[in-house]
């Protein structure tokens, strides 16, 4: 039976206002607006299913319509290059950008679609996949210098083994998660305080905390995040882009004392011989690096894992080119021996992000060792089938697709800028203005 031909792609500006509340505000970002460019594809299959997907922008999307979803799936890693290789659209990457977030949107609905046809989670279609069809997703293009198509097959093949059981302890007690809710650097000192109070009574073990901004104050809510959660307990920074590569390693150096088991992206995500010079700096105070969360494509992490830049791979689940992408990113670290622990947050990114890693830890690195996925309690409510979390812990999600679909009441109310929450906002803004 055919899977139907695609015949719409609808796109919605969905933006939230949490600047308000400071949530999300950090180093570099004090008053973000988490926001997503929204895409629906429809089909005219007799089921009437819709693929959702997401990313933080949107380009290029008028070829996908009136193609056929079996015809795209058959051949998946077709199809990512042509959407990455446009001869137009390139010009404005090549897969990274604007351009590769438009992709990513894009893949991410067709994946939701084809789950949702299967009447599968998305972690458990691709853990029911052959390996050579998971490697028929993939473009190994540009990083068979680091990962040859033959090399994923044989992790591919040696994660089968036990993969049972690891799927059975994922169900029981799903995959572990870390907060970054309780210490965003906009929050007084008594929202922290009162934030790692519930989180510790909720069960959480693991914390991240935002630095960068002042040394004197990184050093106080440092100490003040320790002293509540306990020398037994991890914590984590995250300095989002601020400093140069030498500051990166002195503000560090000054952090050390509590025992932090990462610096998150110390300086610009591009500068990879930057990264491994702090990685390198800061290894013999036992504080590893880890970035990912904006690099470009799957290249960037090929020559971080090269030039052992990083001991956290991050990556999102929105900046690459969807699954396709993410898989090879996988692949590639287990081969390097390098954990993954996923970034997470803004719109629906927990939501995606949970299928990949439970997927990663059944099929591929098949360790939970010095792994975790992040967690923020934002925005959960605008999405049909939320992230649920039992005792710090991702549950593997039962609904079929990517977890991708928002309600269409929060997809009306809060487009941008025509829904009712931005038309008052925007309102009494003006009202201020005068």
């Amino acid at each position: 039976m055919s899977r139907g031909r695609i015949t719409g792609l609808t796109v919605s500006d969905v933006r939230f206002p949490t600047s308000l509340a400071r949530h999300g505000s950090d180093a570099m970002h004090p008053d973000p607006d988490y926001s997503a460019a929204y895409v629906v594809i429809e089909t005219d299959a007799p089921d009437g299913l819709k693929g959702c997907g997401l990313t933080f922008t949107l380009g290029k999307g008028t070829e996908v319509v009136d193609k056929d979803l079996d015809e795209i799936i058959s051949n998946f890693r077709g199809f990512y290059r042509q959407l990455t290789s446009d001869g137009q659209l390139r010009w404005i990457g090549p897969e990274k950008g604007a351009v590769h977030l438009a992709t990513a949107a894009i893949l991410n609905a067709v994946w939701d679609l084809w789950a949702k046809q299967e009447g599968k989670p998305l972690w458990k279609l691709l853990v029911d996949m052959d390996p050579k069809q998971l490697l028929s997703c993939i473009d190994f293009r540009y990083i068979t210098d680091a990962l040859t198509e033959e090399e994923a097959y044989t992790i591919l093949q040696n994660g089968l083994v036990g993969k049972k059981e690891r799927e059975e302890q994922m169900l029981k007690h799903g995959y572990p998660a870390y907060t970054t809710s309780c210490a965003w650097l906009g929050y007084t000192d008594q929202q922290l305080k009162q934030l790692c109070t519930e989180a510790l009574k909720d069960g959480w073990t693991r914390f991240k905390v935002k630095v960068g901004a002042n040394l004197q104050d990184d050093i106080r809510r440092c100490k003040l995040v320790r002293e509540m959660i306990g020398p037994e307990n991890i914590l984590m920074l995250d300095a989002n882009q601020r400093w140069e590569v030498e500051e990166a390693i002195e503000w560090v150096a000054k952090l050390a004392e509590f025992k932090p088991l990462w610096i998150e992206e110390p300086t610009s995500p591009d500068d990879i011989l930057g990264h491994a010079t702090i990685s390198k700096a800061l290894a013999p105070l036992g504080i590893g690096v880890a970035t990912g969360e904006q690099c470009h494509n799957r290249v960037i992490f090929k020559q971080l894992l090269q030039a052992q830049a990083l001991s956290f791979v991050q990556v999102d689940s929105c900046r690459l080119g969807s699954v396709n992408e993410n898989l090879s990113v996988f692949l590639m670290a287990k081969k390097f021996q390098i954990p993954v622990c996923p970034h997470a947050g803004g719109v629906g990114l927990c939501e995606l992000v949970q299928h990949l890693i439970i997927f990663d830890y059944i099929s591929i690195s098949g360790s939970l060792k010095n792994r975790m996925c992040e967690y923020m309690d934002h925005l959960h409510e605008h999405f049909k089938n939320p992230v649920v979390i039992v005792n710090a812990s991702y549950i593997p999600p039962q609904a079929a697709g990517y977890s991708t679909e928002m309600k269409d009441d929060s997809v009306r109310k809060y487009q941008f800028p025509q829904g009712e929450v931005w038309q008052k906002l925007l309102s009494e803004r003006n009202i201020q203005l005068k």
